[in-house]
């Protein structure tokens, strides 16, 4: 079964500190993307496009200085993607997602800990269903590396980002034969 995500009713959301001791909270906007599943609903290949200009931190300044090319350089790299490489089932409708993410470029694996709701009809007669995803990551990684070292030894902007993921997939219609 193909399920195509909802972008009204997903978000990714992440957390990165600022100076050590406040969390900047932010998500993007922009989500699209597939998830192919077997006919049980157990999925096998998810893949999602994400638009890097899409940024909102709540804070105007801040949401041009990520989508500058200090991080982001959206207007270069207009796309991150994660592509699935592996599914492993943990039980209880909860997943381990190995996949690639590509930033600016470069693509890294990351890890994804998620939990799957079961499918339901909607007043519509569509199927959906959804799913909660976590990981962490280094930004460092995919070469964000601006910072600013302060008095004390702390870092302006945090290297660690946590990532929240809510999704909802609608299943894909099958085409009507002629």
């Amino acid at each position: 079964m193909n399920w195509n995500l909802d972008s009204s009713h997903t978000t990714v959301a992440f957390a990165v500190k600022h100076m050590g001791i406040f969390t900047v909270r932010g998500q993007f906007k922009k989500v699209a993307g597939t998830i192919l599943a077997s006919e049980q609903g157990v999925p096998n290949k998810i893949e999602v496009a994400i638009d890097a200009a899409s940024i909102e931190t709540g804070d105007a300044q801040r949401d041009a200085h990520l989508r500058s090319s200090d991080f982001l350089d959206a207007e270069q790299y207009p796309e991150l993607r994660f592509v699935s490489t592996q599914i492993e089932a943990l039980g209880n409708n909860r997943y381990r997602i190995q996949g690639d993410l590509t930033i600016r470029g470069i693509s890294k694996p990351v890890v994804l800990e998620a939990e799957l709701t079961p499918a339901i009809k909607d007043p519509w007669g569509l199927t959906r269903t959804g799913a909660t995803a976590t990981g962490v990551l280094n930004r460092k990684d995919w070469g964000l590396t601006w910072n600013q070292v302060l008095e004390l030894g702390a870092l302006l902007v945090g290297e660690e980002v946590r990532f929240n993921i809510e999704v909802e997939a609608v299943a894909a219609q099958s085409p009507v034969a002629a």
